[in-house]
């Protein structure tokens, strides 16, 4: 009796697996060098800035759309945004655009990266539109 429990433990785990790989591979920590690498490469992305307007105003990476994650409006633009593209999101820490993140794929989102907090992002040298003076 012992072994057909253990039999139907590893059929039933082992079916599960290839399910929590593909969750895995959803949501995905990116380095800032890795980003670049990577997005050179694809086509089809977005780039999303998940901090509020004011922290955006006051610099970020060119190219990023704003979508604040603290705010309200946050699911009802993300509702908008279509699943099939590549997501790359941040933040001032990465923090906030890991929980975007974890939004977005509970959403149906396959395509997300977390690429972590801004001051990082411009230290290893991604272009940066400044603020106007």
């Amino acid at each position: 009796m012992k072994w057909i429990f253990a039999i139907v433990l590893i059929y039933l785990t082992s079916c599960a697996a290839p399910h929590q790989q593909e969750r895995a591979q959803a949501n995905t920590s990116l380095t800032a060098t890795a980003y670049k690498e990577q997005h050179a490469k694809k086509k089809n992305t977005v780039l999303v800035d998940v901090r509020t307007s004011a922290e955006f105003e006051e610099g970020h990476l060119q190219g990023a759309q704003n979508a604040d994650f603290l705010s309200k409006e946050f699911e009802q633009q993300m509702q908008h945004w279509d699943k099939n593209k590549t997501y790359y999101l941040y933040c001032a820490s990465g923090n906030r655009s890991g929980k975007a993140a974890k939004l977005m794929e509970e959403a149906g989102f396959k395509h997300i990266y977390n690429i972590g907090g801004f001051k990082e992002l411009k230290e290893a040298g991604l272009p940066v539109k400044h603020p106007k003076p």
